[in-house]
């Protein structure tokens, strides 16, 4: 029997991390948390597939393919998370658990940041705990996958 997957989607510039924003987003790379994320859901029983795209329809695509794919969707959406309707439908799609998840806290930045139009669609949202958030999403999601 195959393991569950979950797609761990990043969006706009955060194929960046490790170079933009230290001060705010810390030192650790994309690499790098999709590596403590997998780590993490390995010793859960589930596997990680990632998709990063600075492009809001390849985002869209990714999770479109997720409904018949994955189990769940850990979602950083950067700077979509603001204002895409778009990915906000898509998500609305998906049967399974959604994760919001942000390396800072958008309640604790400017007031533009405070509005997620992810969360009305997210089973939960995981902020401002930096890279130890990818561990803390992918045990809420082996919590909700049991």
């Amino acid at each position: 029997m195959s393991r569950p997957t979950v797609l761990l989607l990043h969006g706009p510039n955060l194929n960046l991390l490790g170079s933009r924003e230290p001060e705010i987003y810390g030192t650790a790379t994309l690499d790098d948390h999709v590596q403590t994320a997998s780590a993490s859901a390995e010793a859960r029983g589930f596997d990680i597939a990632h998709v990063q795209s600075n492009h809001e329809g390849a985002l869209i695509d990714a999770i479109h393919a997720a409904r018949q794919n994955h189990a769940g969707i850990i979602i950083n959406p950067g700077a979509f998370t603001h204002s895409s309707w778009a990915i906000h439908d898509a998500l609305a799609a998906f049967d399974g658990p959604i994760i919001e998840l942000h390396l800072s806290n958008p309640d604790a930045r400017e007031p533009w940041r405070r509005t997620s139009v992810v969360s009305p669609v997210s089973t939960g949202s995981i902020s401002g705990f930096g890279g130890d958030g990818y561990r803390l999403a992918v045990e809420a999601m082996a919590t909700l996958l049991t």
